[in-house]
This record gives structure tokens, C-alpha cells and sequence, in this order.
């Protein structure tokens, strides 16, 4: 590929930049603890994570981030007979903030970063990508979240949302937009649906048979132009250009 041919990297952060499925596993545990549960399993409760939130912004589009993974956390516990409380529910819905980026996240923005305009296309709020944005050093030139736009991906609004604010403020069209992404539920499956080009980064190994984790399994797979297991590996190989 020939990334000359980008001006911008539009970035799904939760996933890709920021160790969301760490994150949502470890903010369970005070549940999980309270309930003294050995048989949830990492797996088994990110599954049923990555089904409840898709389902529940499905259903509330215009629902801020927090409030979707309080009602997550509120149904889990009832699917599995646990016994939670507002206090719970509530520490769930605000742990965004203490979710780890990748380690290798901070490094490879820094590369890209010096020939490529960076934007955050992502389904949290505002301030709960200020909070990540802490841990990810450097300064998107464009942070566009499901606030914003008042729906979640994989709808496509939140694309046209992305697409319609770049070529307003640069004049640029989509093409210009190389889409970098771990999830092909969220990211891949609507941005080929507008034909952009897209890196995946597969952290979960899925292109050699790994788990889908807290993403919501895609029947029928998109195909994304390159692919890379990690996002240091995409910046320097960018750099070579």
C-alpha cells in the first residue's frame, strides 16, 4: 500500500488504541468478587458484554457512554443471577477513565503522527475519550465521538458524521481517509460499506483463529487492505514510505 496516498488516519480508539477487553474485565471483578462467581470466565463475560452493549446502543442511540455500560452492567447481573446495586452498576459505567492503553499505543502515534492528520472516530462520550486520550500521547487533530453524533457505530451516520466535518474544515474528501480499526463489527463492516480503505489491526489474532472477545461476532466477513497484529508494526511500516 501506498500510504503517501492518505492524508489522514481516522482511529477507532476502544480496541485498537485502548485495551478495552482488559478494561471491561477488570472493572467486573468487583462484581464478580461480591458474588464470590468462579465460573465467569474472561471469555464467557466478554462475550456477553460485546451482545449487551451492541444491543443496548442499538436501542438508545442518543444514550451517553456511561449510562450504556450501567445499563450493561445491570442486565449482566441479572442474566447470571448476580446480586449488584446502584453503587456497582455505577463504578462499571465510569471506568472508562482506568482502562490501559496498549503498550505500544503511545509510541506508534508519535510516529504516525509526523506525516499524517490523526482523528478518533469512537463510541464513548466526550469526556470519557479525555480521560484515554490522557494514557494515548499525542493531540488528535480531530476527535469525533458517538456524542457527537448521537448514534453508535456500526451505523453509518457516524462515518458521514467523520466524512462531512473533514471536507467542510479541509476540503478533503473520504478518500483521503485511511481507517484504522481492531473491530470489524464496529469499523470495517461500515467502512466498506462507503469503500474507504482500512488497516485492521488484529489483536485478537482472529485472521489465525483467536477469540472475538467483547467484540460481537460479524457473519459474513468484511475484507480489510492490510492487515497488522499490532499498531507499531503499522507505524513503522509506514514510516518507510
Amino acid at each position: 500500500m501506498n500510504y503517501n496516498n492518505f492524508k489522514f488516519l481516522s482511529f477507532d480508539c476502544y480496541g485498537t488504541l485502548i485495551d478495552w477487553e482488559s478494561g471491561i474485565w477488570n472493572a467486573f471483578q468487583p462484581l464478580i468478587h461480591f458474588n464470590k462467581r468462579d465460573d465467569l470466565t474472561r471469555e464467557k463475560v466478554l462475550r456477553n458484554f460485546a451482545l449487551l452493549e451492541s444491543e443496548q446502543q442499538k436501542k438508545t442511540p442518543s444514550m451517553l457512554y456511561p449510562e450504556i455500560l450501567f445499563n450493561v452492567h445491570m442486565q449482566f447481573s441479572k442474566q447470571h443471577d448476580l446480586k449488584s446495586n446502584e453503587s456497582l452498576d455505577k463504578e462499571f459505567g465510569d471506568s472508562v477513565k482506568h482502562w490501559p492503553a496498549f503498550p505500544d499505543s503511545a509510541d506508534a502515534l508519535r510516529i504516525l503522527k509526523k506525516n499524517f492528520k490523526l482523528v478518533i472516530l469512537s463510541n464513548v462520550n466526550t469526556k470519557g475519550f479525555a480521560s484515554s486520550n490522557r494514557w494515548l500521547g499525542v493531540e488528535f487533530d480531530e476527535i469525533y465521538t458517538a456524542e457527537d453524533v448521537g448514534s453508535y457505530k456500526p451505523t453509518l451516520a457516524n462515518f458521514d458524521y467523520m466524512f462531512e466535518n473533514i471536507e467542510k474544515k479541509y476540503n478533503e474528501k473520504p478518500q483521503s481517509i485511511l481507517h484504522v480499526a481492531q473491530s470489524l463489527f464496529h469499523d470495517h463492516v461500515p467502512a466498506k460499506h462507503f469503500d474507504m480503505t482500512t488497516v485492521w489491526i488484529d489483536r485478537q489474532n482472529l485472521d489465525n483463529g483467536g477469540n472475538w472477545g467483547a467484540t460481537k461476532v460479524v457473519d459474513n466477513l468484511p475484507k480489510p487492505d492490510v492487515i497488522f497484529k499490532d499498531l507499531i508494526s503499522f507505524a513503522e511500516e509506514t514510516a518507510k514510505n
